[in-house]
């Protein structure tokens, strides 16, 4: 095994996300905007250090409930950057909040954000990331790279003799050439 999932297990910060989240596939719109908002986060600093503040985000983003933070303005901005549980990067969080308004944009477009990924489904990372620049905010190759195998779009998220990998069942990246 390689990187994250020698790591990961065991570790008391990184074992439950590597065991039971990492690569599985959602459809669920908050998970999805959660992964995106972790992983926007996440940007130049450490994935411990997000795991370790993830809840308190959650509570701060209203549970990362789409509608509830596409509806924040600056008064909630300045109450996130004063929020010690936040990253408290302003171009993070006004990306988080704008991205939040395009995902809502998605369910009139697509059927919703699953939908949306779906619809353009299996590119390669490449393509992803040019899709994603065109359609979000703080969109870079790694942010979109770790996002799309933290939901299963992009395989790699665990190594093949990872025994986690064995539990992922359905992910999308599984799927290519396959009837779907």
């Amino acid at each position: 095994m390689s990187g994250y999932c020698l790591t990961a297990p065991g570790h008391p910060v990184h074992h439950s996300y590597h065991e039971t989240e990492y690569g599985f596939p959602s459809r669920d719109e908050t998970v999805l905007f959660e992964r995106m908002v972790l992983e926007i986060m996440q940007a130049g600093l450490s994935w411990e250090l997000i795991l370790k503040r993830r809840a308190g985000m959650g509570r701060a983003l209203a549970g990362f409930d789409v509608d509830a933070v596409a509806a924040m303005g600056e008064a909630d901005v300045a109450r996130l950057l004063a929020d010690p549980a936040m990253i408290r990067n302003r171009l993070k969080v006004a990306a988080v909040i704008e991205n939040a308004r395009r995902v809502q944009a998605l369910r009139a477009s697509h059927g919703g954000f699953a939908d949306w990924l779906d619809a353009h489904h299996p590119l390669d990372k490449p393509a992803w990331v040019k899709l994603w620049k065109k359609s979000f905010l703080f969109a870079g190759g790694e942010i979109v790279g770790e996002f799309l195998m933290s939901l299963g779009y992009l395989s790699g998220a665990h190594a093949a003799d990872c025994p986690v990998a064995a539990r992922i069942v359905g992910a999308p990246w599984q799927c290519v050439g396959a009837a779907r």
